[in-house]
């Protein structure tokens, strides 16, 4: 455990900085009276920019801009990523590739700690659950691949502490992409596509416990481990979801699928762009998926405060009041909408 006095300042460099997440790290850490350098490609609305926030607007694959940033810091959390939804190139060239040279240049740095913020893709679809850290990887996907290349770099790196943090789909305000999609069909009333009986139970994650999670761990994990990141409290889709559509009062309501005929439908839209919805996303959402968060809790006191229905109904309401303004702007990460192609007809057609 690292020793740190109360009311310590330490200098923070998150990557991704203008980001979904990390625009709550940032925040986080500056609530905590912490110095932070944000380090993005992008810039951070001046409406959620907060003070004393320092920015630095570069690509973290640019090393001379990264040692100049990297003076002084003591701990960095690494953010930054391309999405599923990025070209297959740059998802490698970011993720992978990006990783080791922001972690090369922390390491000549000399800064305290390295926290990457991977990803539960790592781990593909096992069959057993919860899963556990030691689980075998087997990485879906273009952005699971990256993410597990990224892993391999980082713990071989024995020149710097490092914390590697496998989060589940982490929701909350800010949060756009593929639950905005979610969230407009909601709003409009319709009915709401589940894969299968909706019987599986798939674990979400709070994007405020997860912040939390990521202080906690840069401060007292035990260096060089692997943790798990996920909600204490979560149950199937059909109550979870069942939920948030009884809060909403709509009318929107849930609808059942047969699988197998529509992840061969989805999968021919995806390979054709017509639909945002990726392999990742219909490939799991009838499969059992939840993490084992016993090492977080235990090591570093990880204790999340909640639940998937709660972390649902509040990003939901979030958006009905100010997320729906964020999704007039169309891109491929979280912060903004996902052009939903074909399935906006497909939307009122049942």
């Amino acid at each position: 455990m690292i020793e740190i006095q109360e009311g310590k300042r330490f200098t923070w460099l998150v990557t991704g900085g203008a980001g979904f997440l990390g625009c709550h790290v940032c925040n986080f850490l500056v609530k905590k009276n912490q110095r932070v350098i944000s380090y993005d490609i992008a810039q951070i609305p001046e409406n959620e920019k907060p003070d004393g926030l320092v920015e630095v607007t570069a690509d973290i694959r640019n090393q001379e801009s990264l040692k100049e940033a990297l003076g002084g810091v003591d701990y960095v959390v690494h953010c930054a990523a391309a999405l599923a939804l990025a070209r297959p190139e740059e998802i490698n060239s970011v993720n992978a590739e990006g990783t080791r040279i922001v972690l090369e240049s922390c390491i000549e740095a000399g800064v305290k700690r390295f926290v990457y913020i991977s990803s539960t893709a790592v781990y593909g679809m096992p069959k057993y659950h919860p899963i556990y850290e030691d689980a075998p990887l087997d990485p879906m996907g273009y952005y699971g691949v990256a993410k597990a290349k990224a892993e391999e770099h980082i713990r071989s790196g024995n020149d710097i502490e490092w914390i590697i943090l496998r989060p589940k789909s982490f929701i909350g305000t800010g949060r756009l992409g593929i639950f905005q999609i979610l969230f407009d069909w909601i709003e409009s009333g319709r009915k709401i596509p589940i894969l299968g009986n909706g019987e599986n139970i798939f674990q979400l994650l709070s994007v405020e416990d997860f912040t939390e999670a990521i202080y906690l761990s840069a401060l007292y994990a035990t260096p060089n481990e692997i943790y798990n990141i996920g909600a204490k409290n979560f149950g199937t889709v059909n109550e979870d979801v069942g939920a948030m559509l009884k809060e909403a009062n709509t009318g929107a309501r849930l609808f059942h699928f047969p699988s197998k005929p529509v992840k061969a439908i989805l999968r021919m839209l995806e390979y054709l762009n017509l639909s945002p919805v990726y392999r990742w996303v219909y490939d799991t959402a009838d499969q059992e998926s939840y993490v084992s968060i016993g090492k977080a809790e235990n090591d570093f006191g990880y204790s999340p405060a909640y639940s998937n229905q709660a972390t649902l109904i509040e990003t939901y309401k979030w958006y009905l009041v100010e997320g729906k303004e964020m999704a007039k702007k169309h891109g491929t990460g979280h912060r903004v909408a996902w052009k939903q192609g074909i399935l906006r007809v497909i939307k009122y057609l049942f």
